[in-house]
C-alpha cells in the first residue's frame, strides 16, 4: 500500500486499520462459533467459515486456536468492562442512580444476547483446567466486584441501610449471574425485562427506600 499524504488531517486512521478489522471480524466470528459449537468442538476452520475468510487468514492473525481463543476472551473481558464503566460514568454522582446503572449495565442487548452469554460460559467451563482463562476472567471480576461493594458501602453510609456490602454486593452480583445462567439452562427462559426485574427486586430487598422491581423509586 503506498504511504498516505500527510494532509495534516490527525482524525485520519492509523494504516493499521485494516488489520484490526480482520482481527475483529474473526474474534467476533469466534464469539458465534463457541456459542453454537461450544468450546471443544469449535475450530479455526469454524472460524474462518463464519467469517467469510480464509484459513490461511485466520493462521495469519492468531497462528493457534488457543491464541485466537485467548484473544477473544480477552475481547470479551475489555468489552464487558468498558461497557459497565461507561454506564457507571454517565449515571452521575448519586450513588443510587449509579447503584441501578451498574446492574442494569449487564442486560443491555449489546451484552445480553444469546451469543455473548453462551461464549462466556464457554470460557467458564474451561477456566478450571486453564488457569490463564481464570486468570483474566478474574482479574476482570475483581474491578468489578470491587466497585459494586464500594457503591453498596456508600448506600448504607449515605441513606442508613444497615448490612455488610461485601455480602450484599456479592448477593447482587450472584443475582446477576443467575439471571444470565437461567438463559442458557432454562428450557423456556425468560426475557430481559423479566430478568432486569429479578435483580431490581433482589437490591429492593437490601435497599426498600430506593428500589423496586421497575427500578428506582
Amino acid at each position: 500500500m503506498a504511504a498516505l499524504a500527510d494532509t495534516g488531517n490527525t482524525n485520519a486512521p492509523p494504516r493499521k486499520a485494516p488489520r484490526d478489522e480482520r482481527r475483529v471480524q474473526l474474534i467476533e466470528a469466534t464469539i458465534k462459533v463457541l456459542a453454537e459449537r461450544g468450546f471443544s468442538r469449535s475450530t479455526m476452520g469454524d472460524v474462518a467459515r463464519a467469517a467469510g475468510l480464509s484459513h490461511g487468514l485466520v493462521n495469519f492473525h492468531f497462528q493457534t486456536k488457543e491464541n485466537l481463543f485467548l484473544e477473544t476472551l480477552l475481547y470479551l473481558a475489555e468489552e464487558y468492562r468498558l461497557h459497565w464503566q461507561t454506564a457507571l460514568a454517565a449515571a452521575g454522582p448519586q450513588v443510587a442512580q449509579q447503584l441501578c446503572a451498574l446492574l442494569l449495565a449487564d442486560f443491555d442487548p449489546a451484552i445480553f444476547s444469546e451469543t455473548r452469554i453462551s461464549a462466556w460460559y464457554a470460557f467458564m467451563g474451561e477456566a478450571l483446567s486453564r488457569p490463564i482463562y481464570r486468570d483474566h476472567c478474574g482479574a476482570s471480576d475483581l474491578a468489578y466486584n470491587a466497585t459494586l461493594e464500594r457503591i453498596c458501602a456508600r448506600m448504607m453510609a449515605e441513606h442508613g441501610y444497615v448490612g455488610d456490602p461485601v455480602l450484599v454486593g456479592r448477593a447482587l452480583r450472584l443475582t446477576i449471574e443467575g439471571a444470565w445462567l437461567d438463559q442458557m439452562t432454562m428450557q423456556l427462559p425468560y426475557g430481559r425485562e423479566e430478568a432486569q426485574a429479578t435483580v431490581l427486586t433482589a437490591a429492593a430487598a437490601f435497599f426498600p427506600r430506593h428500589f423496586d422491581a421497575n427500578g428506582l423509586k
